[in-house]
């Protein structure tokens, strides 16, 4: 089954995945209209911490892909405590499930490679409990922030060093991450 991965960076994995439709900023996610599962990942800067650095309609795409995920069933990735969860009454990580049936779960990208920790939110709607098993481990060099920029290092009580992500190494996805969401994706069934 074809998989529709929305709001994604064009030199990013999804377009090298097989049986992927893919809905970066030039083609508009926004129009998506289905038939099929999405795995979602809408701007997260209107969201997090730095959303006051955040101007436009970038702020809309969030909440609208919230509403796509529970229209057509799968995956929605954003940062570990965003404030898209309080807007849109998602429920948290061990929270029971909304009225979609959509619940979340909350994993560490560096057990699919990321450089850094980089807790992540996942919201699924359509995708059963069981199909879901989160990876753990990793190895992490780098620290999503702190320090005073790319490349400097900081220190950990009691542990190694660790250098800054740069900017790209902060939005990056691990292609064995979005394998993983594209495959839980697939095995959402249709929700409207």
């Amino acid at each position: 089954m074809t998989v529709a991965a929305l709001y994604i960076d064009p030199r990013g994995p999804y377009p090298k995945l097989g049986d992927v439709d893919c809905w970066d900023e030039a083609r508009d996610a926004t129009r998506y209209d289905g038939p099929h599962p999405i795995v979602a990942h809408p701007p997260c800067g209107p969201w997090g911490p730095l959303r006051g650095q955040c101007f436009g309609a970038l702020r809309d795409l969030g909440p609208l892909a919230v509403d796509q995920v529970r229209r057509w069933g799968g995956v929605l990735e954003h940062p570990a405590f965003s404030r898209l969860w309080d807007a849109m009454d998602l429920p948290r990580p061990s929270e029971l499930p909304d009225e979609y049936g959509g619940w979340s779960i909350e994993v560490n990208q560096c057990a699919w490679g990321h450089v850094a920790k980089k807790p992540t939110w996942l919201y699924f709607v359509g995708v059963p409990r069981t199909a879901v098993v989160p990876r753990t481990g990793g190895v992490v060099t780098h620290t999503i922030g702190g320090g005073s920029g790319p490349g400097s290092y900081r220190g950990h009580i009691g542990g190694p060093r660790l250098k800054v992500c740069s900017g790209a190494q902060r939005r990056r996805t691990p292609p064995d991450f979005a394998a993983w969401l594209v495959g839980l994706a697939r095995m959402a069934y249709r929700v409207q």
